[in-house]
């Protein structure tokens, strides 16, 4: 190159840098002059339950925060304030000197919680995140077995009665179903034996009637309204017998007008009831079944006497909570039989209000998918004997059975609980079974006999292929 082009090259730039210069001062002169006191901005990060100490230029005259329930400060030197982190958030902290103002941008981590280390203690090498808000405590990251899964779980829910534990632990192959179908087999047997044993005497004459009854059994009354004209037409005579109930043996000597009624009935029964209720419910979520009714119980509120109906649930009822950890299904169930009770019933206002007979048991199991277990050994065994008798006579020797009254009942029940859970997944559309449409398969041939239904693709008499092997 030579030395007059470099020359003009050299000129060339020291003017385009002399008039960059002087853009740049002329800007700057248009440009308004900072006003003095003017706050600048950083920005402080700190752990909540941990401190820090700013450090300022100037004389600190006042100190203001925005939220101290995120971070305080507290001035502890004319030049140094102390931050004190509380909750997780972002404040903002202003600082005035005499004439000049600075402000902070806190903003609060929450660290690392309390359960993440007591997680990190109690299972180490498991990959365990513990995430915080306001109303739920999530656990996220994947855990080596079930064993870990769930206990991770249970140590969150006690560490917090306010918060709700969701588990997104996961496991190394598990399972991808979030459903469980709850098979359910009620089995009850009920057994019920009486005997009864009651002898009554009686006697009637147109003069004088009399009898014999302890009570306990139904015996004959005496109708005696007749005014005048004994046995004359004008009303029944003296000591006619109304009989409400023969009990099993009568006997009457009309002529001699004495007879007995004697009370002699063995009872047995024999109850058995089967439910078989299917339920499906969302993991972690809890799911309900009744199979029985609502019976209406009266009740007076307020000072005017209000008569208010509220209905009472019984019947066969199971509720159960699942939870899924790979192919282990751990159940909370609470399975209940309860039925009507007349007998220790109440009466109110005229309303016969029966008792409940309930019979329940709520416990917590873990299975694996499709196994079973029972809950067995829930019996009730009752029995009673009521006897009545007429004093003294009662106690004569070989006669004195005859004014004695006796009855004895025994009742057995037997309740059985089968459980089974299974994991479950929707059918996708080609996988949903065709609903029969032929009627054939259904009704009795034509003719009412008993004839066997053609095979599909043969007739009736044609035997099915053999299998092959």
């Amino acid at each position: 190159m030579s030395p007059v082009r470099a020359s003009r090259r050299a000129t060339r730039g020291a003017l385009a840098v002399g008039l960059l210069t002087a853009v740049h001062l002329v800007s700057a002169a248009q440009a308004p002059p900072t006003p003095p006191g003017a706050p600048t901005f950083e920005t402080v990060s700190l752990t909540a339950g941990r401190s820090v100490v700013l450090a300022t230029e100037f004389d600190i005259v006042r100190v203001a925060v925005t939220n101290p329930a995120v971070a305080d400060a507290t001035v502890v030197m004319p030049r140094e304030v102390l931050v004190d982190g509380k909750a997780p958030g972002t404040i903002s902290l202003i600082l005035w000197g005499t004439s000049v103002r600075k402000q902070y941008d806190v903003v609060v981590d929450p660290g690392v919680p309390t359960l993440q280390q007591q997680l990190s203690a109690f299972f180490p090498g498991e990959n365990i995140r513990v995430s915080l808000n306001e109303e739920s405590l999530v656990l996220t990251g994947h855990v080596s077995n079930n064993a870990v899964m769930l206990k991770a779980g249970e140590i969150a829910a006690a560490s917090s009665s306010k918060l709700k534990v969701i588990n997104l632990l996961q496991l190394p192959g598990g399972s991808t179903s979030q459903q469980v179908m709850l098979q359910v087999r009620f089995a009850e047997v009920n057994r019920r034996a009486l005997q009864e044993l009651g002898i009554t005497l009686f006697a009637s004459k147109t003069a004088w009637v009399g009898r014999s009854t302890t009570g306990q059994f139904a015996a004959p009354n005496f109708d005696d309204t007749a005014s005048s004209g004994s046995g004359s037409g004008n009303g029944p005579a003296v000591g006619s017998l109304t009989f409400s109930d023969y009990l099993n043996l009568f006997f009457f000597q009309r002529n001699q007008g004495w007879g007995f009624l004697v009370r002699a009935l063995k009872q047995k029964g024999y109850f058995q009831s089967l439910a078989e209720p299917n339920l499906i419910a969302y993991d972690g979520q809890e799911a309900s079944f009744l199979a029985g009714g609502e019976f209406p119980v009266p009740f007076v509120s307020g000072a005017a006497g209000t008569v208010s109906v509220t209905w009472k649930e019984f019947g066969v009822r199971l509720k159960f909570k699942p939870t899924i950890a790979g192919n282990v299904i751990r159940l909370h169930v609470n399975p209940e039989v309860s039925a009507l009770d007349f007998n220790n019933g109440v009466t109110i206002s005229g309303f016969r209000i029966p008792a409940l007979t309930t019979r329940r048991a709520e416990t917590e199991v873990e299975l694996r998918d499709g196994q079973s277990f029972a809950i067995a050994g829930l019996l009730n065994n009752s029995s009673q004997s009521d006897g009545s008798a007429v004093p003294i006579l009662s106690r004569l020797p070989i006669v004195g059975s005859l004014f004695k009254s006796k009855a004895e009942r025994a009742e057995r029940t037997e309740l059985l609980v089968l459980v089974t859970p299974r994991l479950v997944r929707p059918l996708d559309p080609d996988e949903v079974p065709a609903l029969p449409t032929d009627p054939k398969s259904f009704l009795e041939p034509e003719g009412g006999d008993d004839q066997t239904p053609p095979a599909p693709g043969g007739t009736a008499d044609a035997p099915l292929p053999a299998p092959p092997h």
